[in-house]
C-alpha cells in the first residue's frame, strides 16, 4: 500500500476524555474548534496562515468577541479536521488509500488552496493520488470503497470518476504487462488451463489469468460495482467470459445460498436489488456465463419476486442456452401453497423459449438453401443442441413424474413441446412415461393411450425393449408394438440403418392411432382390447411366440443363398418382416387361431424365398378371416 507523510515536527496533539483535544504546547490555545462533539483547543496563526475558510469563521468570531467556532458539516468529521490541523502546524502525518479521501474532502472543505500558500493541502493530496494511488491495483479500489461515505463531495470532486477509470484502465490491460499483486483463490478459466477447445497446445499458458481482477472488485457495494463493471464494459477490451466469471463471484460472496439455488438469509431489499443489477450487467454474447448460474439467478429472482423484466430476461437467456442445462438445474420448487413439488410451469416457459429462438432463424428454404444448410456445420450443431434438450426434458420429465400431484396435461405439454426433435433412442421418454404410469395408477385407459402415443416404439434400446414386454403397466397395443418391432430388429441385417418399414397393412395394423407414422386399423377390434393392460400370462405367451418366430426365420434365412443377388435379398427381408407382422397380429386372435400359427412354425423356412405381394395377400385374407374373434383376449381359456 503506497502512503505519504506530511510534515516533520513530533506529534503533540492529546486527548482529554473523549471529546477534548489539545496540543501540548508552552503557548496557550487562543482559539476553540468545535467539531462535531469534540473541542479542538488550538492556536490561530498556524490554522489562518493555511485556510481560508477558518479565517472567515475567526473573523466573525472576532466581532462578536469571541474565542470559539462551530463547524458542523466538515466531511470526515473530527478524525479529518485533526489531519488537516495537524498539517497546518506542520507536524507528521501520514496520508494512505484509507484516509485520503477524507482528508481531500475536509481540506476542500477548509479551502486550504493554492492562493492561501503555495504547496497547500489540496495540491499535495492531489499529487499523492494522482502519482501513487491511481497507479496502484488495490489502492484504488480501496479509496473507491472509501468513498461510499462521502458521496458527495467524491463525486464533485471526481475522485470517484477517476477510481473508475483507473481500475477499468487496469482490468482492461494486457495480462502480460500485470506487475501488481492481485488476489486470487479461484480456479482459472478452461482457456488457461489448456482445455479451451481452440487451444493447440504451441501457446504458452499464462502465469497471469484473465480474471485476475475479479476477486478484488467482489469488495465494492453493489452501486460501485455497477459502475466499475459498467466502465469495464465501455473500454470494450475485456471479453464476455469474463465479465461473466466477475459477476457470478459476486453473486456468490454477496448472496448465501445462491451456490445450492437459494437465497437464505439477508436484507430481503438488498438482495433483490443484487440479482437485478448482476442481471442487469450480464453480457449479451451467448455462453458468457453458464446457463447453470443462470438458472440459479431465476430461482433467486422467483424467491425474492423481482420484477417480471427481470424473470422475462433470464427466461430469454436461458432459453438460449438451454442444451446446457441439467436436471437438477432445473428441479426448481413450488412456491409454499402450491400442491405440485416443483414448478413445471417456469421449465416449459424456458424450453417454449428454446423452441423459439431455434425456430426464428428459419424462414421458407428452397432446395439449395437445404443443400448447403446439409452442408454447413452449425445445421449439425442445431440438431445436436435440440437432441440434447429433447433428452433433457425426458430425464426431467421422469424425475417430476414421482410426483403424485403432477397433472397429465402438464406432463404431455411439455413432452410435445420436444417431440419434433429427433433423437436416436426415445428410452428417455419410454423411461419418463412408465414412472408417470408407476406413480400415478389411477389414470384412465384413454390417458394411458394419450402419454404412451408420445413415445415412438423404433426408437427403443433392446434393454428398453426387454423392459417393456415385461411392463404390465403398458397398454396391450403398446405390448406389441415393442414386439413386433423387435422381431422385425431381429430379421433385419444388423447393416441395415433406419426404422423399420411400415408400408405394409399388417404393419400399420399393430400400430395405435395417431403413432409416429402410422394411421389406424380399420378392424373391428375394440379398444378396450387394444388399450387394455396385459397380464402376465399374455406378456409369457407373446414372448413365447416371439422367441418361436425368431428361431423359424433364423433357420429360413441359414439355409437360404448366401450368393443371391441384392435384390433377391431385400426382397426376402420384406417377406420375412411382412410375415412376422402378421403371425405377431395373429397373437390378438382367438386360442384357435394362436393354436393354428404356433403349430405352423415350421413353415417360416418359407418366408424368406417368397414374394412381398404374396405374403402381403394371404396376411390380408387372414386378417379377413379372424376379424370375429379378434374381440376375444389371449388369456381366455
Amino acid at each position: 500500500m503506497k502512503f505519504m507523510k506530511l510534515g516533520s515536527k513530533p506529534d503533540s496533539f492529546q486527548s482529554e476524555g473523549d471529546n477534548i483535544r489539545y496540543v501540548a504546547t508552552e503557548l496557550s490555545t487562543d482559539i476553540i474548534v468545535n467539531v462535531a462533539d469534540v473541542k479542538f483547543y488550538l492556536h490561530k496563526f498556524p490554522l489562518l496562515s493555511k485556510s481560508a475558510r477558518l479565517q472567515k469563521l475567526v473573523a466573525i468570531a472576532n466581532e462578536g468577541s469571541k474565542d470559539e467556532i462551530h463547524i458542523e458539516d466538515i466531511p470526515g468529521g473530527p478524525a479529518a479536521f485533526e489531519i488537516c490541523a495537524k498539517y497546518c502546524y506542520g507536524m507528521a502525518v501520514t496520508l494512505n488509500a484509507y484516509n485520503v479521501v477524507a482528508a481531500r474532502c475536509a481540506a476542500e472543505y477548509l479551502e486550504m488552496y493554492e492562493r492561501v500558500d503555495k504547496g497547500n493541502l489540496i495540491y499535495k493530496i492531489d499529487v499523492f493520488l494522482n502519482s501513487s494511488i491511481f497507479r496502484g491495483w488495490k489502492d484504488s479500489v480501496i479509496v473507491l470503497q472509501t468513498t461510499k461515505s462521502l458521496p458527495q463531495w467524491s463525486e464533485e470532486l471526481k475522485l470517484v470518476s477517476h477510481c473508475l477509470d483507473a481500475i477499468a484502465s487496469k482490468a482492461s490491460i494486457e495480462t502480460s504487462k500485470v506487475e501488481w499483486s492481485y488476489t486470487y483463490n479461484r480456479k482459472k478459466l478452461p482457456s488457461e488451463n489448456g482445455q479451451d477447445p481452440h487451444w493447440n497446445g504451441v501457446r504458452k499458458q499464462q502465469n497471469v489469468p484473465k480474471d485476475w481482477w475479479v476477486e478484488d472488485l467482489c469488495d465494492l457495494d453493489i452501486d460501485l460495482y455497477k459502475r466499475v463493471i459498467s466502465t469495464i464494459k465501455t473500454e470494450g477490451k475485456v471479453s464476455g467470459d469474463v465479465i461473466g466469471e466477475a459477476l457470478k463471484a459476486y453473486a456468490l460472496r454477496w448472496l448465501p445460498g445462491l451456490s445450492k439455488g437459494t437465497v437464505q438469509g439477508g436484507d430481503q431489499m438488498k438482495n433483490r436489488i443484487l440479482v437485478e443489477t448482476v442481471v442487469w450487467l450480464l453480457p449479451t454474447e451467448k455462453g458468457s456465463v453458464s446457463c447453470s448460474f443462470l438458472l440459479r439467478l431465476l430461482r433467486a429472482a422467483m424467491s425474492l419476486e423481482c420484477g417480471e423484466m427481470v424473470r422475462k430476461d433470464l427466461t430469454r437467456r436461458i432459453g438460449r442456452q438451454l442444451d446446457g442445462a441439467s436436471v437438477a438445474d432445473l428441479l426448481i420448487r413450488a412456491a409454499p401453497g402450491e400442491t405440485m413439488m416443483y414448478d413445471v410451469d417456469i421449465v416449459q416457459d424456458l424450453v417454449k423459449e428454446f423452441v423459439t429462438q431455434e425456430q426464428s432463424p428459419q424462414t421458407n428454404h428452397s432446395v439449395e438453401d437445404e443443400f448447403h444448410e446439409i452442408k454447413n456445420p452449425g445445421s449439425v450443431v442445431l440438431d445436436a443442441s435440440r437432441e440434447t434438450v429433447a433428452k433433457l426434458v425426458d430425464c426431467y420429465l421422469a424425475e417430476v413424474s414421482r410426483d403424485p400431484n403432477l397433472p397429465l396435461s402438464k406432463f404431455f405439454s411439455l413432452a410435445e413441446l420436444v417431440s419434433g426433435f429427433s433423437r436416436h433412442f426415445h428410452d428417455g421418454l419410454y423411461r419418463a412415461i412408465d414412472m408417470y404410469l408407476k406413480q400415478h395408477p389411477g389414470i384412465t385407459k384413454s390417458e394411458k393411450k394419450r402419454i404412451c402415443r408420445l413415445m415412438d416404439c423404433r426408437k427403443l434400446s433392446v434393454e428398453a425393449c426387454s423392459h417393456a414386454v415385461q411392463n404390465e403397466r403398458l397398454p396391450l397395443r403398446v405390448v406389441v408394438q415393442v414386439l413386433f418391432f423387435e422381431q422385425v430388429r431381429a430379421t433385419t441385417p444388423s447393416g441395415t440403418v433406419g426404422t423399420p418399414d411400415l408400408s405394409s397393412g399388417s404393419a400399420r395394423a399393430l400400430l395405435p392411432g395417431g403413432s409416429h407414422g402410422s394411421s389406424r386399423s380399420a378392424t373391428t377390434n375394440t379398444e378396450d382390447e387394444w388399450d387394455g393392460v396385459p397380464t402376465s400370462g399374455e406378456l409369457r405367451a407373446l414372448k413365447g411366440e416371439l422367441a418361436a418366430l425368431r428361431l423359424g426365420s433364423g433357420e429360413g434365412t441359414s439355409g437360404s443363398n448366401r450368393g443371391m443377388n441384392e435384390v433377391m435379398r431385400s426382397d426376402a427381408e420384406k417377406a420375412a418382416a411382412a410375415a412376422a407382422a402378421a403371425k405377431v397380429k395373429g397373437l390378438l386372435m382367438s386360442k384357435r387361431i394362436f393354436s393354428k400359427l404356433w403349430s405352423g412354425k415350421d413353415r417360416d423356412g418359407e418366408i424368406t424365398g417368397s414374394d412381398t405381394s404374396g405374403s402381403s395377400a394371404s396376411s390380408n385374407a387372414e386378417e379377413t378371416r379372424s376379424t370375429p374373434s379378434r374381440s376375444r383376449r389371449l388369456s381366455s381359456s
